[in-house]
């Protein structure tokens, strides 16, 4: 059984960092897991992905440079650092995870193609 327990929303001040973790219950059945994010009225949107055996990360260009999604296996931890936020990065943050392997060019940031959620984490950025 996977479960996935994400943590550490709140709110924070534009320019300033803010970390998110997911408690992954087991990272061994994992293939790619990654962040997601929706605001009221707005369809949810990747943020960040990583490829778990490899240690490849992905990002969106809208984050790319200010965020880092990071693992770490032996804490059973998903991780989103979030530096330089602006108040356009608020939103409910959740984990996800997919633990089927992919195949070809795999759409990281489609929240269909992942099978199991974490609740989210609400982030407030405030100019």
């Amino acid at each position: 059984e996977v479960q996935l327990v994400a943590s550490g929303g709140g709110s924070v001040e534009s320019g300033g960092s803010l970390t998110l973790s997911c408690a992954v219950s087991r990272f061994d059945v994992m293939y790619f897991m990654g962040w997601f994010r929706q605001a009221p009225g707005k369809e949810r949107e990747g943020v960040a992905a990583i490829y778990t055996s490899r240690y490849i990360p992905y990002y969106a260009d809208s984050v790319k440079g200010r965020f880092i999604i990071s693992q770490d296996h032996a804490k059973n931890e998903l991780d989103l650092q979030m530096n330089s936020v602006k108040p356009e990065d608020t939103a409910t943050y959740y984990c996800a995870a997919k633990t089927s392997r992919p195949s070809g060019s795999w759409p990281w940031s489609v929240p269909s193609e992942y099978n199991y959620w974490g609740q989210g984490t609400q982030v407030t950025v405030s100019s």
